[in-house]
């Protein structure tokens, strides 16, 4: 009986592996074992280096190589479930790290437009902060922002060009009608400028809501920033 018990584990192992969204190897896990270690060495050693006035800045990791390829995939190749351990990393990182001491903190997402979100399906930064929150055991506002304006692409814009694209592009969401007495920690999937995550500060700290700073899975270094890191 003990074989066939065995072989049947085998062949169930089996019809649970996919393929790896980034080197399509098979796996039972969301990445293959090889594409995780190399994920793992964009990981920061100090996620609080740029935790610092006008917006602290938690961060897991540099955008680049192997995590730049898993978020591109995340975002524009419908592989929703790179979310999950990237949200899960993230809130280990700030289990061990945390630059703040305030126990009840309230997590909201930077919010997609409606008409981008109906197109591709799902918030990333929304799945990230729902699985920070399971790892960090922290309370997860899903709608505590909402996006005003359909704003076009940052990627493809300079730092001033982002600031104006985003002014007036969040609104406070259906989740605080009620100004909430505890900070707010935005979680977004990448921190370039800091256009975006400034404007959803801008617009919480207008209705009275007090943003502690963001966490985010990968940070964009550039100039004197890549020589801090680098140092």
């Amino acid at each position: 009986m003990q074989p066939l018990i065995k072989n049947l584990d085998s062949l169930f192992n089996l019809f649970l592996k996919s393929n790896c969204p980034l080197c399509q190897r098979p796996t039972s896990q969301e990445f293959c074992q090889d594409c995780a270690r190399q994920l793992q060495k964009s990981h920061l050693a100090n996620p609080n280096l740029f935790w610092q006035k006008p917006l602290p800045v938690f961060a897991w990791g540099t955008y680049g190589g192997t995590l730049k390829s898993a978020i591109a995939a995340m975002k524009y190749a419908n592989q929703p479930q790179i979310a999950r351990p990237l949200g899960q990393w993230l809130g280990e990182a700030w289990l061990l790290h945390s630059p703040v001491s305030e126990q009840k903190v309230l997590v909201v997402p930077i919010p997609l437009h409606a008409s981008r979100q109906k197109d591709r399906g799902y918030n990333q930064a929304a799945l990230i902060a729902q699985s920070f929150c399971e790892t960090t055991g922290l309370k997860l506002k899903q709608n505590g922002l909402k996006r005003l304006q359909a704003t076009e692409a940052q990627h493809s814009l300079s730092a001033s060009e982002r600031a104006k694209n985003l002014s007036e592009a969040f609104g406070i969401g259906q989740d605080f009608r009620r100004c909430p007495e505890v900070p707010i920690l935005l979680v977004d999937d990448i921190y370039t400028t800091g256009a975006t995550a400034i404007s959803a500060m801008q617009t919480l700290n207008q209705a009275g809501v007090s943003v502690l700073g963001l966490a985010a899975t990968a940070l964009t270094f550039k100039g004197e920033k890549r020589k801090v890191i680098h140092s």
